[in-house]
């Protein structure tokens, strides 16, 4: 008898153990896939690689062929994604919280990019990568592009007033550098030089005239910028406003339930996209012995923004352990090294937020689209980098006034980027011209751009994902104002401190643990009766 009962005893509480095991692995059966899409690209490129003759463009394009498809999927749900979630978000919210919730969320991007700057500054001036690593070969035929510092901000300020709501989603205003007098040299090719370049002659230089014209790109900006001001007057309507925003909010719902679907093939699309990417690098081993210092600062600089000053952050504001916070944010991540593209990563952000760390759906729906826009850490760090190490690789004086050119010119170049794979090369050509360098140096870096640009996006994810949490702590007392209203949270499965513990302060996680205690002892005392 005593056996039996050991037997019936022990029976249950493994069957409960295997019961976790399998939940545990269910609920985290997405990023055990993507790990392994990962870990398979790369070993995957890594053999492909030594194939004789190496691949063709063609061959590598049909290679990339399953991760186009992804990027077109995720691509794809970024128009109604955005515009749905902001304005369902901020017609939910009264005018007041709106604005409280916007002016937290900007502060918080201007704070956290400007540490970033700085970080990467400090890092290139301590290590010196420009004088300690080797001379990099600057490819001969890359093509500069000419570029106003001033025109380009001010393209900033057009893009987010567009003039036609279907042609933002395919082209964006930009302004192009036409040469008055075109200088040519022997082989009929204009000359490269900018007006910016101090050490070009000036009867050398080419007179450009600005051109605003339109080109092919999604114009994210604009639409950030009209979701914004319309789910604000949406809101103000009050009764009249109900239906609009109940049609949008049931847009954002039915977009999500996409990306759920959508995000199941992603372990099949990044694991060729990251092997097409190996296949494709040419010679990686005289590429880093050149770029080696270089490559280390950056990642060493993003390495201690992601996990150190993001954390400290978060840490000084909720007063909550933000690694406990970051362990349930894998899967952002990993989407975003595969990616490199922190607009393609914003569907499964926003997923992960809400249904991982129990975040207010109207807050998520607010930060990380706009904070896929204009929040960009790992960008601006980057950028601060990469400026720094041509200067000292050209052998340049950089005083006190250059570098507080380089940290607000980086800043602002980091808000305009956009979130595409490599929008930080573009954006550098700003910072360039500020501190007085042309716009061929960015070719001293292409080699290992691609690389470095799967990390930044990951910490521009991470910065937005750390946001969101912030932001929701700040504006709890403002959300409880406003459960009543279309596209609010006031269902319990948004309640954070109920059924998210780690969100929620010490009381309600100790009556969180107490709950759970009494209510294991009642159903075994149930199960022994």
């Amino acid at each position: 008898m005593d056996l039996k009962r050991k037997a019936s005893m022990v029976t249950p509480f493994s069957t409960r153990k295997g019961q976790k095991v399998l939940t545990m692995l269910k609920k985290n059966l997405l990023v055990l896939l993507l790990i392994v899409a990962l870990a398979l690209g790369l070993g995957l490129g890594a053999g492909l690689r030594t194939r004789e003759p190496r691949f063709s463009k063609r061959e590598i394009m049909y290679l990339r062929f399953p991760g186009d498809i992804l990027m077109n999927m995720l691509t794809f749900l970024i128009v109604p994604l955005v515009i749905s979630s902001l304005v369902s978000g901020l017609a939910s919210l009264d005018t007041r919280t709106s604005g409280r919730i916007g002016l937290r969320a900007i502060v918080y991007y201007l704070t956290t990019t400007l540490m970033a700057v700085v970080l990467g500054i400090v890092l290139t001036v301590s290590i010196q990568p420009g004088i300690r690593g080797g001379k990099s070969e600057v490819p001969t035929d890359t093509t500069s592009r000419v570029v106003n510092t001033a025109d380009t901000f001010l393209d900033l300020i057009r893009q987010s007033f567009p003039d036609n709501l279907v042609e933002m989603c395919f082209k964006k205003p930009v302004t192009l550098q036409i040469p008055r007098n075109s200088s040519s040299d022997e082989n009929g090719t204009l000359s490269p030089t900018t007006s910016n370049d101090k050490n070009s002659d000036a009867a050398n230089q080419t007179i450009y005239d600005p051109l605003v014209t339109k080109v092919d790109g999604m114009n994210v900006l604009g639409m950030v910028v009209f979701s914004i001001i319309f789910g604000i007057v949406v809101g103000r309507m009050g009764d009249r406003g109900r239906p609009i925003a109940e049609l949008f909010a049931s847009l954002c719902e039915a977009t999500m339930q996409l990306v759920n679907l959508v995000i199941w093939y992603s372990p099949v699309g990044i694991m060729f996209l990251i092997s097409a990417k190996v296949v494709e690098i040419d010679d990686l081993d005289r590429t880093f012995r050149q770029l080696g210092y270089y490559f280390l600062t950056v990642m060493a600089g993003l390495a201690l923004h992601a996990f150190v000053t993001l954390p400290l952050v978060y840490f000084l504001v909720v007063r909550r352990n933000p690694f406990r916070y970051l362990v349930r944010l894998v899967e952002p991540l990993l989407t975003a090294l595969a990616t490199s593209s922190s607009s393609a990563t914003m569907p499964v952000t926003m997923r992960c937020l809400e249904e991982n760390l129990g975040i207010d759906k109207r807050v998520v729906k607010f930060v990380i689209p706009v904070g896929a826009t204009v929040n960009m850490d790992g960008t601006a760090l980057y950028e601060a980098v990469a400026v720094l190490f041509i200067g000292q690789m050209r052998g340049a004086d950089l005083n006190f006034g250059n570098i507080v050119t380089i940290s607000l010119t980086a800043t602002a170049a980091a808000i305009g980027a956009a979130g595409v794979p490599q929008a930080g090369l573009v954006t550098m050509v700003i910072v360039l011209s500020a501190v007085g360098f042309p716009s061929d140096d960015v070719a001293l870096i292409l080699a290992v751009d691609w690389l470095l640009d799967r990390f930044r996006t990951a910490v521009n994810v991470l910065g937005d994902m750390f946001g969101a949490g912030i932001v929701h702590h700040l504006s709890k007392r403002d959300l409880e104002t406003n459960h009543d209203v279309p596209g609010g949270s006031g269902d319990s499965s948004h309640d954070v401190s109920e059924s998210h513990p780690l969100l929620s302060d010490g009381s309600d996680r100790r009556r969180y643990r107490s709950s759970e205690e009494s209510n294991t002892a009642v159903g075994e005392h149930q199960s022994e009766i």
